[in-house]
């Protein structure tokens, strides 16, 4: 459950350049909600988004996400119960990192200890073999690639598998679902939407 209650949020405040992006807005989704924000350029989309994953404390109003006040935690604490696809594809992967490190990044997401890396066995690689596949685009067979030889919409692709490859609390798509989107596998949303 998402919750919403008051949010307002102003950027460079007391200047000319003053832009109050959010005022007192107001959300509730319950989980398997599905829900699309909807606005012209500079109507507070992204800025919802981003006050929501964390990426700024509002200037007002709470934020509560399974029943836990987020408001105040940083961004990567609720980057366990957060995925993001940006609307930019060289946002979403690290491209000096192979398709198996940006993987390993999202299945440890927010991960406590250190050396995260260690944690990855033969176990968690068929796992990642195994979710790649269902893209149907051969991402499987190259999994020691670096992200930045692919494609954008490639590392798009790549970006919204590993907002879903844990369970999460609510996954943010951050613009229009692209035309790529229509070519991926039948298959691949059937497992997106029971995840």
């Amino acid at each position: 459950m998402l919750k919403l209650q008051g949010i307002t949020k102003s950027f460079q405040p007391g200047t000319v350049n003053e832009k109050h992006a959010l005022q007192g807005v107001d959300l509730h989704l319950n989980p398997g909600d599905f829900a699309t924000v909807v606005g012209s350029n500079g109507a507070g989309k992204s800025t919802l988004f981003g006050a929501i994953a964390g990426s700024f404390i509002p200037d007002e109003g709470r934020i509560v996400l399974d029943g836990e006040d987020m408001t105040f935690v940083a961004e990567h604490r609720r980057s366990r119960m957060i995925g993001r696809l940006f609307q930019d594809p060289l946002k979403g992967t690290a491209p000096h990192m192979t398709i198996e490190e940006n993987m390993a990044l999202a299945y440890l997401r927010a991960s406590e200890g250190r050396r995260p890396f260690s944690r990855i066995g033969a176990r968690e690689r068929a796992l990642f073999k195994q979710k790649l596949a269902t893209l149907g685009i051969g991402l499987e067979d190259r999994m020691s690639q670096q992200v930045g030889l692919l494609s954008g919409g490639q590392r798009q692709a790549l970006t919204l598998l590993m907002a879903t490859l844990v369970p999460q609390s609510c996954c943010f798509w951050m613009s229009t679902p692209p035309l790529w989107t229509r070519l991926l596998p039948k298959k691949f949303w059937i497992l997106l939407a029971a995840s």
